[in-house]
């Protein structure tokens, strides 16, 4: 009974009233929902998709620190300018960060203190960097945007780079890429879809056992980890350069 009553308030009440009040009524709220993303879940998609408790496991180590995190494509829902709820779970998980959104609808009512809207689309590689450029430390990057193949590898191409050694890339809603009404494809083995592109990934964690048998990419000496689920993909950027263990015959014929 009370997690939906929890709900109800974060929901309701949260974008209502100022900082200072929101953090006397959490105060009287029982310590084990502290500190977490689930029990405040009130979008349609976390609570379908049930990213919320994916997020808690990858992030959590981040929980305390000083950072940007960048959202591209805001909860819009404008019913009583209840819009950029995802924003604000983002900013209560992460008290000392920058909460940054990109929409292409005007998602200005939702800035508050340490939160901060643009609108624009998610293709355009000047405001995506200039973006990045004026919040510094980009540590997690979540697209939530369009869900096409071709833009989340446009966005991702522009902004992965940008994004902080020791860093998260999520992509939500993945599941996409398989849908021709979305720009995917039903092929799985199409070459152009964002699951394409993750498959991509999953070779070039191990680039060093390739030899020059094909091209050396950004990704393959910058993604460490490469986390799939149902409908989410979590990237981790770091230094991928453990050094290679092929036999001096490895390209030799069994």
């Amino acid at each position: 009974m009370l997690q939906p009553l929890r709900r109800a308030a974060v929901r309701i009440v949260k974008p209502r009233v100022s900082d200072d009040t929101w953090a006397k009524l959490r105060a009287l709220e029982p310590q084990r929902w502290r500190g977490r993303l689930t029990p405040i879940v009130d979008g349609a998609g976390w609570r379908k998709h049930r990213y919320a408790r994916r997020y808690e496991q990858h992030f959590k180590d981040l929980r305390r620190s000083g950072f940007t995190l960048l959202e591209v494509g805001i909860d819009s829902n404008r019913l009583a300018h209840a819009g950029g709820n995802s924003l604000r779970r983002w900013k209560h998980f992460f008290p000392k960060a920058q909460i940054v959104g990109l929409d292409v609808e005007d998602m200005s009512f939702a800035n508050e203190k340490r939160i901060f809207t643009y609108q624009g689309t998610q293709t355009d590689a000047y405001l995506l960097r200039s973006i990045a450029k004026k919040h510094s430390n980009l540590k997690i990057i979540v697209d939530n945007g369009s869900h096409r193949p071709e833009h989340i590898r446009a966005t991702f191409a522009v902004l992965f780079p940008l994004l902080s050694a020791g860093g998260f890339y999520a992509i939500e809603d993945i599941q996409t890429s398989y849908w021709p009404r979305f720009g995917g494809s039903a092929d799985p083995k199409d070459p152009g879809t964002t699951m394409s592109m993750v498959k991509d990934f999953l070779d070039g964690l191990n680039y060093e056992e390739f030899g020059d048998q094909r091209p050396r990419f950004y990704t393959d000496s910058h993604v460490v980890a490469v986390h799939c689920y149902h409908g989410l993909v979590i990237i981790e950027k770091g230094l991928n350069a453990e050094g290679g263990h092929r036999p001096k015959d490895w390209a030799a014929p069994a």
